[in-house]
């Protein structure tokens, strides 16, 4: 598969302090990536300059082979941490406003998503638990047919039940010759959905492995290895 996100030297920093340092990596087509690290390790960062919502301070970085601009955030397809969908909106609305801004997104799809969790068109959003929204939300950016999808946290403060919809969702609906970048803290949950891991800590890489080289050579679980490699 070729390589859908290519980070070279990037530095990011907000005055004296470096949010990436020297990051260079390389994500390909095909593959689940888990980005793990500690809070403020850099993960987001990261996240938001593939998205195009934040400009390097050095370094550079190509998304389907081009610079962060129009074309590239037509490609990416980003779920930030937090509820971005207004109160007010309708599902439909939703639905709507996907359909204006991604020539990529199928209504069709996600319109049988939302069935399958029994969330109807006309339902508020502000009327919403906040596991549904976070599965209304996931539903809209996994119905992309993007390049590049960068999911922050997407199981975060949801019940087990729900982190289980969440993970088949992903792993059920995304382009297959996309990318997929899945930031995370609840790694004993996610790590079943992965083929890679890239621990950050200060917005520098300490390893960058596959899954199956930490289970057949270390023989243990990414968690199990996470906590080895971060414990205080």
């Amino acid at each position: 598969m070729e390589a859908v996100l290519t980070c070279s030297a990037l530095t990011k920093a907000y005055g004296p302090n470096k949010a990436l340092d020297n990051f260079t990596a390389v994500f390909s087509g095909g593959r689940i990536t888990g980005l793990l690290g500690p809070n403020g390790s850099g993960k987001t960062t990261l996240m938001k300059l593939a998205a195009g919502l934040l400009v390097p301070t050095g370094g550079s970085l190509r998304v389907c082979g081009q610079a962060p601009g129009p074309q590239t955030k037509a490609r990416v397809a980003y779920l930030p941490e937090r509820t971005y969908l207004p109160a007010g909106l309708r599902v439909r609305e939703a639905l709507e406003l996907f359909c204006d801004f991604y020539a990529d997104f199928s209504r069709e799809k996600a319109v049988s998503m939302l069935a399958d969790l029994k969330i109807q068109p006309g339902d508020k959003i502000s009327a919403m638990s906040k596991g549904t929204r976070e599965k209304v939300q996931l539903v809209l950016v996994m119905s992309r047919a993007a390049g590049l999808y960068l999911l922050d946290e997407p199981i975060g403060g949801v019940d087990p039940a729900t982190r289980d919809y969440i993970l088949q969702t992903i792993i059920g609906n995304y382009n297959p010759e996309a990318s997929v970048m899945i930031s995370t803290h609840l790694i004993a949950d996610v790590e079943k959905v992965l083929d890679d891991v890239l621990f950050i800590n200060q917005g520098r890489i300490m390893l960058r492995t596959s899954v199956d080289q930490i289970r057949e050579e270390k023989g243990m679980s990414v968690d199990q290895l996470f906590r080895e490699v971060f414990k205080c």
